[in-house]
């Protein structure tokens, strides 16, 4: 039984979604036994925080209570971030559906935007969940010393967050952990190429400390089967990570899903489930 699962990301308002959006919905929330019992939908932009937004408003009375959004600019855009935008985002973190500020963090991976434009995009998001009271929708990618230096920096002054997607090392995990932040786990955990090392460390994550997420469209669980033929990563898919990691921490999965449904509702500030 999972039907208590929470997919703290998923972003939903990709143009992969153009054509189905209602019914990824529908398999992911509909019917008397949906496999999730809410989900998040991540921002990354200005323009795409407003459309996490709109479709927290379009959907919201199909689905009470279920649907809830971030609001940020990605550390790729972290170049469109100015007095202005950051001001836009603070105006949408006043939106009921926003409970967490961000994506947000440091990408030294592939630079999109210059290192130093991440570093102030960061600490401006840092500031607003400061400001709001919201957690942190954090993002990281061969950063870790960076990101870990500046979060220790303010981390008196923001009240917790969440490292999304994280493939990170030991030192990393166990910095974040030190920092009291989340660890959210994706369908990498199921990558037999690249999530060995993943698969090692979710064994010494807190329980109390884990969270699932689809990350759709992306990240599709590469144990799944039957493979969808499009290769689209969808919520209703999350099941697949959470069997996995599961079989990995010698958990039950009903269980793991009870816990950290449960984190996902303390950290986000979502309701109780009906």
């Amino acid at each position: 039984m999972t039907s208590g699962l929470i997919d703290i990301g998923v972003n939903l308002t990709s143009s992969r979604f153009d054509d189905d959006r209602e019914a990824v919905l529908a398999a992911a929330l509909g019917g008397e036994t949906p496999p999730l019992a809410a989900l998040i939908i991540t921002g990354t932009s200005l323009a795409e925080s407003r459309a996490a937004v709109a479709l927290c408003d379009q959907y919201g009375q199909h689905y009470p209570q279920q649907l809830s959004a971030t609001a940020g600019i990605h550390p790729h855009s972290a170049s469109d971030y100015s007095s202005g935008s950051i001001a836009e985002l603070a105006e949408l973190a006043r939106h009921p559906s926003v409970v967490a500020i961000g994506e947000t963090g440091l990408d030294f991976n592939r630079n999109f935007s210059p290192p130093e434009s991440q570093q102030r995009s960061f600490v401006g998001h840092i500031e607003l969940a400061a400001e709001t009271g919201l957690p942190l929708f954090l993002h990281e990618r061969d950063a870790s010393a960076r990101l870990l230096d500046i979060l220790s920096q303010h981390r008196d002054h923001f009240r917790g967050g969440v490292l999304h997607c994280f493939t990170g090392d030991k030192k990393a995990l166990y910095g974040y952990l030190d920092l009291d932040l989340y660890i959210g786990i994706t369908g990498w955990v199921c990558d037999e190429r690249r999530g060995l090392e993943l698969q090692r460390l979710v064994r010494e994550i807190p329980a109390e400390r884990l969270l699932l997420e689809s990350d759709a469209p992306y990240l599709l669980p590469r144990t799944l089967r039957p493979k969808p033929k499009q290769g689209r990563n969808q919520p209703c898919y999350l099941t697949e990570v959470l069997t996995t990691v599961a079989a990995l921490r010698g958990d039950r999965a009903d269980q793991l899903a009870a816990t950290t449904a449960a984190n996902s509702r303390r950290l986000f500030g979502l309701p109780d489930a009906p």
